[in-house]
Protein backbone atom coordinates (compact mmCIF):
# COMPACT_ATOMS: atom_id res chain seq x y z
CA UNK A 1 0.00 0.00 0.00
CA UNK A 2 1.18 3.39 -0.71
CA UNK A 3 2.02 5.48 2.62
CA UNK A 4 -0.35 8.33 3.24
CA UNK A 5 1.04 11.69 3.77
CA UNK A 6 -1.10 13.98 6.11
CA UNK A 7 -3.28 16.61 4.06
CA UNK A 8 -4.21 20.15 6.09
CA UNK A 9 -7.63 20.88 5.29
CA UNK A 10 -8.32 23.09 8.10
CA UNK A 11 -7.99 23.20 12.02
CA UNK A 12 -10.26 21.88 14.46
CA UNK A 13 -10.70 23.38 18.38
CA UNK A 14 -11.48 21.37 21.24
CA UNK A 15 -14.10 23.72 23.72
CA UNK A 16 -14.41 23.24 27.31
CA UNK A 17 -17.57 22.77 28.22
CA UNK A 18 -19.45 25.17 30.48
CA UNK A 19 -17.16 27.88 29.71
CA UNK A 20 -16.05 27.74 26.35
CA UNK A 21 -12.80 28.05 26.70
CA UNK A 22 -10.28 26.24 23.96
CA UNK A 23 -8.32 23.58 25.43
CA UNK A 24 -6.25 22.67 22.46
CA UNK A 25 -6.30 23.35 18.58
CA UNK A 26 -5.12 20.95 15.54
CA UNK A 27 -4.67 20.77 12.17
CA UNK A 28 -7.13 18.20 10.25
CA UNK A 29 -7.34 15.97 7.55
CA UNK A 30 -10.83 15.86 6.63
CA UNK A 31 -12.56 12.34 5.42
CA UNK A 32 -15.70 13.07 3.77
CA UNK A 33 -16.53 10.62 1.38
CA UNK A 34 -16.52 7.17 1.49
CA UNK A 35 -13.46 6.07 -0.08
CA UNK A 36 -11.80 8.49 2.80
CA UNK A 37 -13.65 7.20 5.51
CA UNK A 38 -12.52 3.78 4.97
CA UNK A 39 -9.02 4.27 4.70
CA UNK A 40 -9.05 6.64 7.44
CA UNK A 41 -5.68 6.75 9.11
CA UNK A 42 -4.46 3.36 7.67
CA UNK A 43 -0.69 2.68 6.83
CA UNK A 44 0.44 6.01 8.10
CA UNK A 45 3.55 5.59 10.41
CA UNK A 46 2.84 8.39 12.65
CA UNK A 47 1.45 12.01 12.91
CA UNK A 48 2.48 15.17 14.44
CA UNK A 49 0.99 15.72 17.81
CA UNK A 50 -0.86 18.58 17.03
CA UNK A 51 -2.82 16.39 14.10
CA UNK A 52 -6.15 14.66 13.18
CA UNK A 53 -8.26 13.03 11.07
CA UNK A 54 -11.97 14.25 11.09
CA UNK A 55 -14.80 11.83 9.19
CA UNK A 56 -17.88 13.43 8.55
CA UNK A 57 -20.47 10.95 8.71
CA UNK A 58 -23.25 10.66 6.44
CA UNK A 59 -26.23 10.43 9.42
CA UNK A 60 -26.27 10.76 12.86
CA UNK A 61 -26.32 6.71 14.35
CA UNK A 62 -24.19 4.70 16.45
CA UNK A 63 -20.74 4.71 14.53
CA UNK A 64 -17.99 1.45 14.96
CA UNK A 65 -14.40 1.51 14.07
CA UNK A 66 -11.81 -0.64 13.84
CA UNK A 67 -7.49 -0.61 13.32
CA UNK A 68 -7.65 -2.49 11.10
CA UNK A 69 -4.46 -1.72 9.17
CA UNK A 70 -3.74 1.07 11.56
CA UNK A 71 -0.07 1.12 13.01
CA UNK A 72 -0.60 3.93 15.71
CA UNK A 73 -2.25 3.68 18.43
CA UNK A 74 -5.47 6.83 18.42
CA UNK A 75 -7.78 8.05 21.05
CA UNK A 76 -11.30 8.41 19.09
CA UNK A 77 -14.01 10.85 19.76
CA UNK A 78 -17.08 10.68 18.63
CA UNK A 79 -19.12 13.85 18.42
CA UNK A 80 -22.65 14.04 18.03
CA UNK A 81 -24.79 16.72 15.31
CA UNK A 82 -24.12 19.51 17.85
CA UNK A 83 -20.28 19.19 18.08
CA UNK A 84 -20.74 17.77 21.55
CA UNK A 85 -18.28 14.71 22.39
CA UNK A 86 -20.31 11.69 23.10
CA UNK A 87 -17.65 9.43 23.78
CA UNK A 88 -13.98 8.67 23.64
CA UNK A 89 -11.91 5.46 23.52
CA UNK A 90 -8.11 6.06 24.49
CA UNK A 91 -4.87 4.24 23.70
CA UNK A 92 -6.84 2.09 20.86
CA UNK A 93 -5.13 -0.79 20.08
CA UNK A 94 -2.91 -0.96 16.31
CA UNK A 95 -3.92 -3.57 13.77
CA UNK A 96 -6.94 -4.70 16.35
CA UNK A 97 -10.05 -6.33 14.17
CA UNK A 98 -12.45 -5.18 17.17
CA UNK A 99 -15.60 -3.05 16.55
CA UNK A 100 -14.70 0.28 18.76
CA UNK A 101 -18.37 1.69 19.16
CA UNK A 102 -19.80 5.00 20.03
CA UNK A 103 -21.84 4.88 23.37
CA UNK A 104 -24.46 7.05 21.78
CA UNK A 105 -25.46 8.13 18.11
CA UNK A 106 -22.55 10.26 16.57
CA UNK A 107 -22.32 12.58 13.08
CA UNK A 108 -18.56 12.70 13.68
CA UNK A 109 -15.66 11.16 14.73
CA UNK A 110 -12.28 12.58 15.44
CA UNK A 111 -8.89 10.35 15.74
CA UNK A 112 -5.75 12.31 17.45
CA UNK A 113 -2.69 10.04 18.59
CA UNK A 114 -3.34 8.22 21.61
CA UNK A 115 -2.74 9.61 24.88
CA UNK A 116 -4.06 13.24 23.33
CA UNK A 117 -7.25 13.64 25.25
CA UNK A 118 -5.63 12.68 28.55
CA UNK A 119 -2.46 15.47 28.23
CA UNK A 120 -4.96 18.04 27.49
CA UNK A 121 -7.60 17.13 29.52
CA UNK A 122 -10.63 16.31 26.48
CA UNK A 123 -13.65 14.95 28.39
CA UNK A 124 -17.06 13.87 27.09
CA UNK A 125 -19.23 16.90 27.27
CA UNK A 126 -16.39 18.66 25.54
CA UNK A 127 -17.27 20.06 22.10
CA UNK A 128 -15.35 20.68 18.86
CA UNK A 129 -15.39 23.46 16.62
CA UNK A 130 -14.17 23.38 12.93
Amino acid sequence: PIKAVFRKDGELSFIEKGNGKVISVINIEVADDEPERERGLMYRESMAENEGMLFMMMVEETQSFWMKNTIIPLDILYVNAEREIVSIHKNTTPQSLDQIISAKPASFVVEVNAGYTDKYGIETGDRILF
